[in-house]
């Protein structure tokens, strides 16, 4: 299995070659050549199967240059009960990815279930051990530079954190996480993670890491990598709980689902087109955006605009406050048929500031089976308390801009209510405690062990929003 850039200008590469990097070195994204495919006999085989066996099944589809034995002792060390503990009551732990039905056709996919109550702990778990075994291999180290809305920085971060070879720095809008977020990544003393506050908005972050990533020869010397969601092993990771989610709620393989899924930096749902890719029996991907909407334009009128920090709204629902996708390049190359040239000229114009329009190319959107709609703060809270009430179910504000969209699809699309529809969690309430009290009068439960965790001493470092900045930055700390 080889690796290529969806901008055409790098070499193929193995699993493992492409694994720490992020960005290729001509700033295109890594897809493999070609998605593997799943057979009927492979779907039946798939049902019953435990998580680690399941992630094992597809996983080896994609990673061949890792010993099978080698890839499945890191399979099986990450995806253990014991690391994914945080369950709603009378949900199995050993499930990892536990199905809640909700309605008639309507479920909840939690995802929140790791150390930090994010859906990113699915994939950044099993990154953090991956690294750790490619970099023992090698006997070589890197520095990871990650930008984060709130959850993939303190999911990379206890990934990552007392691993050999690995230093972490992390980027994060300063003043612009909740509190328990915040406290999550900054509370962490260990001298391998340096979080870093940057005065901006997480696409100044984002815009900070592609910066340093596509500077070749500062990347070389300090051996940069890259934990956000370009990292292709984070989308491959993914790609395992929508077959799981899928296997759950269905019966036979003739059954399709529809999936919900709160999306900022269009990592999450890319994993969804990959599965469908593979032939998973994906009816819609819903892509559900807050008042940061700019996919949701795009998949309503085929023109992608990122609005820019400064029209970036910063919401109750932070961690999809992001006005540019990245992976939103690795969808555009399947839908313009992997044509590189041309994926080159669309991100030219989104490079200078500006956007593309391919609406000619809207009727194809269809094949791929996306929808969307948008949420805002005043939706949330009213479907967080309409599910707290009629189903005894609390969610966090990610989640309700999931549902909401999800719930308004069905209403539009009545004959659609046959096809079972799964909402993918986001995180646990207890992230969102302010808005949680906001919407329902009261906080949310939270684990004992993460009781006061706003109280204790924080590291962090407060930075302009400068790709020279962290440079220097992370050359003195290395």
């Amino acid at each position: 299995m080889k690796y290529i850039s969806t901008r055409g200008q790098s070499p193929a590469l193995q699993f493992s070659e492409i694994l720490l990097g992020g960005l290729a070195p001509d700033g295109g994204l890594y897809l493999p050549e070609t998605y593997p495919q799943i057979t009927d006999a492979d779907l039946t085989a798939m049902r019953g199967m435990s998580y680690p066996d399941l992630a094992f099944a597809i996983l080896s589809r994609f990673v061949d240059d890792i010993p099978a034995a080698d890839l499945k002792t890191i399979i099986d060390k990450t995806y253990r009960p014991e690391v994914y503990g945080f369950t709603r009551k009378g949900q199995n732990a050993a499930d990892i990815t536990p199905t809640l039905k909700l309605d008639e056709n309507l479920y909840l996919l939690s995802l929140s279930n790791g150390p930090t109550l994010a859906f990113k702990d699915m994939a950044m778990q099993l990154l953090g051990n991956l690294f750790e075994y490619v970099l023992t291999k090698t006997g070589k180290t890197t520095n990871i530079l990650g930008a984060t809305s709130g959850d993939t920085g303190s999911a990379a971060e206890y990934a990552m954190r007392g691993k050999k070879g690995i230093r972490v720095f992390m980027l994060s809008p300063h003043k612009k996480m909740s509190r328990f977020q915040t406290a999550q990544m900054f509370s962490l003393q260990d001298d391998n993670i340096y979080n870093i506050a940057v005065e901006g908005v997480f696409d100044d972050c984002q815009d900070m890491v592609k910066a340093v990533s596509n500077d070749a020869a500062f990347k070389a010397e300090y051996k940069i990598g890259a934990v956000n969601s370009i990292n292709w092993g984070r989308i491959v990771a993914q790609v395992v709980y929508y077959f799981k989610g899928y296997l759950a709620v269905t019966q036979n393989n003739a059954q399709k689902v529809s999936f919900a899924v709160p999306s900022g930096n269009f990592g999450n749902v890319c994993a969804g087109h990959i599965a469908r890719m593979m032939g998973l029996p994906i009816d819609k991907l819903v892509v559900a955006t807050n008042e940061n909407d700019v996919l949701d334009e795009f998949f309503k009128t085929g023109v992608y605009r990122p609005r820019g920090s400064a029209n970036t709204y910063h919401t109750s629902s932070p961690s999809m406050d992001i006005s540019k996708a990245s992976n939103f390049e690795r969808f555009v190359f399947d839908l313009v048929g992997r044509d590189a040239a041309k994926v080159r000229e669309l991100w030219r114009s989104v490079d200078n500031g500006g956007a593309f329009d391919i609406k000619h190319l809207m009727p194809k959107l269809a094949d791929y089976g996306f929808v969307s709609g948008s949420s805002n703060h005043a939706n949330r809270m009213q479907t967080i308390r309409e599910t707290k009430a009629k189903y005894d179910v609390v969610i966090d504000t990610h989640t309700a801009d999931g549902l909401k969209v999800a719930l308004g699809y069905f209403n539009q699309n009545q004959a659609d209510k046959n096809t079972p529809m799964i909402v993918l969690e986001t995180a646990l309430p207890a992230k969102f405690e302010d808005a949680i009290t906001e919407a329902l009068g009261h906080a949310p439960e939270r684990p004992t062990s993460l009781e006061g965790i706003e109280d204790l001493p924080q590291k962090f470092t407060v930075m302009k929003a400068d790709a020279g900045v962290i440079k220097d930055f992370i050359a003195k700390n290395t």
